[in-house]
């Protein structure tokens, strides 16, 4: 189950195509090559979540993605600290940095300023800020372990901490990145995987409403990759939201025995 300590994890990865399990898969080197961890190329890690890991906060969640480990907590309703006009509509305010022992090389854990302004982005557009005017809801992302796909564990652990916040939504989000590696796309990479990439896409989507709030894209794309890739990804993202759901309301079960 999704959220109850000692269980496995769940997988999430997509469902199509036969997967292959050997290729080559970087440029110029005629090598037969399998993933690090041992996935296929189109398998996702084992996704673990848990809300409630902040007492002190609104509301919280941990997530687990392999060695990827991320804990979001979410503040508010409440008073901005920063003068503002009287707003109809309220303010999100976003943050993720990283502890000094998160990546290989200590001591480079600071606040990620990209990151901030992208975990904005992705959730500004799923909650309905009219139900809390001039107020601000904050959120503040720690990724303890940077085990590859960072940026999409934060955001869907940031969903889930909002949720468990009771701040009203339109949807859970979910986001899910790929990395091109040579000919192949491979699903959810490590940090191994990313060092090697020649392009990647990050898609962050309200899976219910199928509506996406954010599309990120580096190297060079061919139209079919792109479309090959943004169906992986949505169809990852869709399974990853049942996780989440589960996860919420096994805490909701709980806190009613």
């Amino acid at each position: 189950m999704a959220g109850r300590p000692g269980t496995n994890p769940t997988t999430y990865s997509p469902s199509l195509k036969t997967q292959k399990t050997r290729s080559t898969i970087f440029k110029d080197q005629d090598i037969d090559w399998v993933r690090p961890d041992g996935r296929g190329f189109q398998q996702c890690r084992p996704a673990f979540f848990r809300t409630g890991a902040v007492t002190a906060a609104s509301g919280s969640a941990y997530a687990e993605f392999g060695n990827t480990k991320v804990i979001v907590s979410v503040f508010g309703p409440r008073e901005s600290k920063k003068a503002m006009m009287y707003s109809d509509i309220g303010r999100l305010n976003c943050n993720v940095s990283y502890t000094t022992f998160a990546t290989p090389v200590r001591a480079q854990g600071s606040d990620r300023k990209e990151f901030s302004s992208m975990l904005h982005k992705a959730l500004e557009g799923a909650i309905i800020l009219e139900t809390f005017p001039k107020t601000t809801v904050d959120v503040f992302a720690l990724v303890l372990e940077s085990g590859g796909s960072d940026l999409p564990v934060v955001i869907s652990c940031a969903s889930l901490a909002l949720a468990d916040a009771g701040i009203l939504m339109y949807d859970l989000v979910t986001s899910v990145s790929l990395s091109c590696l040579g000919k192949n796309l491979v699903i959810d990479p490590i940090l191994e995987e990313e060092s090697y990439q020649d392009g990647s896409l990050m898609i962050t989507c309200m899976p219910s409403r199928y509506e996406v709030t954010q599309l990120t894209i580096t190297g060079e794309w061919s139209t079919p990759k792109i479309n090959e890739g943004m169906q992986l990804c949505l169809d990852a993202c869709s399974k990853l939201a049942n996780i989440m759901r589960s996860c919420l309301k096994e805490a909701t079960t709980s806190s009613q025995e």
